[in-house]
């Protein structure tokens, strides 16, 4: 095979996506393979074998791939010489996914491109199709003896894990049947970005904040993860889904894993696993009759988004006219555990909202006794730390200080981290990290079949509530709003607010840090 930039640290590597000529192969997968190799984080023996069911040949699926690569490689516009070193690695296969000569076919491929390297290869067996498929592959590939070599197989599955928790077991069994769990890696994106990552770093890396980590000191946290686009062309899947099945099972429930874990005692994949799993099994359970207390849903309506007039949600390609799918989420949760008891997390997601924003807010408890006179105290807010994870990766830390003047008189500042200014390197897509790590069988970022199980749990009760009573007020939020007006009320019962998503900007933007509440 002709070499790319490549690196020693990993062995032989056959990569087969299930789904090869799909969007998110053309959209994500290629360009992170290609921007790995540009950073030499592929090994010399690679390959890249594309199966779907459409026919198609080798030189027009990598035209169609050098499109995207073109498109969405953080490096740019593939220059030709480069292009033409990466390309070869790609072969397509014509198969039916649901047939074994398709897999038997794979298995020729692979025993051809090993004895071609003179060098057994790990195959890597990424499931890039709808979900329909995610039940069936695996047991062709278990069938066809693909999975057998427990040191050398694994196997990428996307969301969704399953549609419920019936299902998510299900399919897990389905896994299980042909693969160990060290071969099985659950891939959520949010999960290889930067600032996710660096939670952990925070946290436990910095003596400063975990001892300020807890209801002592904390009052409630918030965790946001809010989309302006609308469904844009995933309208069919997206009104089988809906919002909370789609962003709150694996997005917003690792986010608030990684909030509210305990302190790990290794860096081991199974041990930080483990503390993940614990926040889930320690969240107050949803008691069906409780759900209209601590959960919200929304569907967007037409209104106006990026100062353009948008359509509402029924009006969507693929979307039923009557649909009553949410598509805006609102949760409360508590963690019973010494460190969380009694301080609520409240998640949302939606679309169509004002701005995209994904970021986790820690509001702390205002100080017991002020001693400043009130003249001093005009515009006091409790000290919040904001971990901005969209669209600019970065950490604000809001507290009082002085006006300057004569006068004692206080004004809430910030400090601020950005990845942009503090590291003169940019940050890799998402997908390059958590491909990287499948590639060197590091499963720290990957959720395990009993993390999913545990998510789905908590979550059932509502999915049940949901589906038995239809809700009357759809749609309740135009578009370009914060949701439903009803959100409000799962934090003023306790006199809480809804913080809007912080704005952080690059100074060379000539931009700043605003921050005010919904």
């Amino acid at each position: 095979m002709p070499a790319c930039k490549t690196t020693d640290q990993l062995e032989p590597t056959v990569f087969v996506i299930f789904g090869g000529a799909g969007d998110l192969t053309w959209r994500k997968l290629i360009p992170a393979l290609f921007d790995l190799s540009q950073d030499r984080s592929l090994p010399e023996s690679f390959a890249i074998l594309a199966v779907d069911r459409i026919k198609l040949g080798d030189a027009a699926l990598r035209r169609r791939l050098h499109d995207g690569v073109n498109q969405f490689s953080r490096f740019g516009r593939a220059k030709e010489a480069v292009w033409s070193r990466f390309a070869p690695h790609i072969h397509y296969q014509q198969g039916d996914f649901k047939k074994s000569a398709t897999y038997a076919a794979l298995g020729g491929q692979c025993a051809k491109l090993e004895k071609q390297w003179g060098a057994k290869a790990h195959r890597i067996f990424y499931m890039a199709t709808p979900p329909s498929m995610f039940g069936e592959i695996p047991k062709y590939l278990g069938r066809a003896g693909l999975a057998r070599d427990r040191a050398f197989a694994r196997i990428v599955i996307e969301k969704p894990i399953g549609y419920d928790l019936e299902s998510a077991r299900a399919l897990n069994a389905v896994l299980g049947a042909s693969f160990e769990e060290s071969q099985i890696f659950r891939i959520d994106h949010y999960l290889g970005k930067e600032t996710v990552q660096n939670i952990l770093a925070f946290r436990f890396a910095n003596p400063l904040f975990e001892p300020l980590w807890n209801r002592r000191y904390i009052d409630y946290v918030t965790i946001t993860v809010a989309e302006s686009v609308g469904v844009e062309h995933r309208g069919g899947y997206y009104d089988h889904a809906g919002a909370l099945r789609d962003m709150v099972q694996n997005h917003l429930m690792q986010l608030l894993c990684l909030i509210a874990m305990e302190p790990m005692v290794s860096f081991d994949a199974d041990e930080i696993r483990n503390k993940k799993v614990d926040v889930l099994h320690a969240a107050r359970p949803i008691h069906r009759d409780q759900v209209p207390l601590c959960a919200v849903r929304g569907q967007y309506g037409s209104g106006t988004a990026a100062g353009k007039k948008v359509p509402g949600y029924r009006e969507e390609a693929g979307v039923a006219t009557d649909s009553q799918t949410e598509t805006f989420v609102a949760l409360k949760l508590f963690i019973d555990n010494w460190r969380w008891q009694g301080v609520p997390f409240y998640l949302r997601t939606g679309k169509r909202l004002p701005r995209q924003a994904s970021e986790v807010s820690i509001q702390f408890r205002a100080v017991p006794h002020r001693s400043f006179p009130p003249e001093a105290s005009l515009g006091w807010q409790p000290s919040r730390l904001v971990l901005s994870i969209q669209p600019v990766e970065g950490i604000v830390l809001g507290f009082q200080a002085k006006y300057p003047g004569p006068e004692m008189q206080l004004r809430p500042v910030d400090m601020r981290f950005a990845y942009r200014e503090s590291f003169d390197a940019p940050s890799p897509d998402a997908y390059e990290t958590l491909l990287w790590d499948v590639m060197k069988k590091d499963a720290t970022l990957f959720m395990r079949a009993d993390q999913v199980e545990a998510a789905w749990q908590l979550l059932m009760p509502v999915l049940e509530a949901w589906s038995g009573t239809q809700p009357g007020d759809f749609p309740n939020y135009a578009a370009g709003t914060w949701g439903p007006e009803s959100v409000q009320g799962l934090l003023e019962r306790q006199e809480h607010r809804w913080p809007a998503p912080t704005e952080l900007r690059s100074p060379g933007m000539h931009g700043r840090i605003r921050k005010k509440e919904n």
